[in-house]
């Protein structure tokens, strides 16, 4: 599966099937979350959160991926990731983007 954040794939051409997503809501545990309060007092990077991001924005690709390989698609193209706060310390995170079939 091809994935790209372009419209277009440089020397195919294009069916569009629709619109693909995935998404996930995450979290990190509550000592993890008390010790990045914590650091907020000294600043830095809270790492625990990025691998929390880095591990949403994985599976919400990957269900992204799902949704278009069940649609019989060959790749995804105008891939867009979007995050937003859904209570303290829980993120969702949305992959979407076109799923399109070469010609």
């Amino acid at each position: 599966m091809i994935l790209t954040t372009t419209d277009t794939i440089s020397g195919k051409e294009l069916e569009t099937l629709g619109l693909v997503k995935g998404s996930t809501i995450q979290t990190v545990n509550a000592f993890r979350d008390i010790g990045a309060g914590l650091k907020t007092l000294v600043g830095g990077e809270l790492t625990k959160y990025n691998e929390m991001m880095n591990n949403a924005r994985a599976l919400a690709t990957k269900r992204m991926v799902e949704e278009a390989q069940n649609m019989g698609a060959d790749a995804i193209v105008g891939l867009r990731y979007s995050s937003s706060s859904i209570m303290q310390s829980a993120a969702e995170v949305m992959a979407y983007g076109t799923a399109v079939k070469f010609k």
